[in-house]
């Protein structure tokens, strides 16, 4: 079985160095870009497990490619950029982004960032790959979910993990202590507001009434619940 592949987009050519020496020696294989136009070229070629990218590209709007990748190519994605403001790590994580890194770093942190997305439910998932409940199909191979009628709806691979989350544990409360937990990141504010926007967007795509979800249900002070029935095949 091949090493995982790490791609690695920053316009600082000491910084690519840097992880991919890091990353090299911790066993990964690794593809360095400096430009946005040359990263998405070679993904026509090649299918990275983790993304590492940085915001301040010379070509691309870093927050719009992070996006993209989230939801077209069901990637991993961590953020690795010189932004510090809390508002910036927080837009990058309601773009779909797994992770956010701030620079300076040291490469060590960040191939413990690697290792544990690459433990998250999408590097070794329990139960299978397709789950259905409530008359839809989750498609986790392809980041898909599908109604009864067949019609396809993607999502990206962060709202993937919060909707396994809930569906390997139907009709449990799911604290914010476990899902940061299980996700992995920082916890505090930043971290919450991802999850809101995460389960919005879920909410959103399951066609739930906001006011009255009736299979991802808010336990106010407490956490969340699913309610449905779910049969993983």
């Amino acid at each position: 079985m091949s090493a995982p592949l790490i791609s690695i987009l920053d316009d600082e050519p000491a910084i690519r160095t840097i992880l991919s020496e890091a990353l090299t020696e911790a066993g990964f294989r690794t593809m360095a870009f400096g430009r946005a136009t040359e990263f998405e070229a070679a993904l026509k070629r090649a299918t990275p497990d983790v993304c590492l990218v940085d915001l301040g590209l010379p070509d691309r709007d870093g927050l719009g490619l992070v996006h993209r990748l989230a939801l077209e190519q069901g990637a991993v994605v961590i953020i690795v950029s010189g932004r510090a403001q809390v508002q910036d790590r927080v837009t990058g994580l309601e773009l779909g982004a797994d992770d956010y890194i701030i620079k300076p770093f040291d490469p060590v942190e960040v191939v413990a960032r690697v290792r544990a997305r690459l433990r998250s439910p999408r590097g070794a998932p329990a139960r299978g790959e397709t789950a259905r409940f409530a008359g839809w199909t989750a498609h986790f191979d392809r980041y898909a979910l599908e109604d009864a009628e067949g019609v396809e709806t993607p999502f990206s691979h962060a709202e993937g993990e919060v909707l396994r989350l809930f569906l390997e544990s139907p009709k449990r409360l799911i604290t914010r202590a476990h899902m940061q937990e299980s996700l992995g990141g920082a916890a505090g504010e930043s971290f919450d507001r991802a999850m809101d926007v995460r389960i919005s967007r879920l909410r959103t795509k399951l066609r739930e009434d906001p006011k009255n979800p009736r299979l991802i249900k808010t336990i106010y002070g407490a956490g969340y619940i699913f309610l449905g029935d779910v049969e993983w095949v």
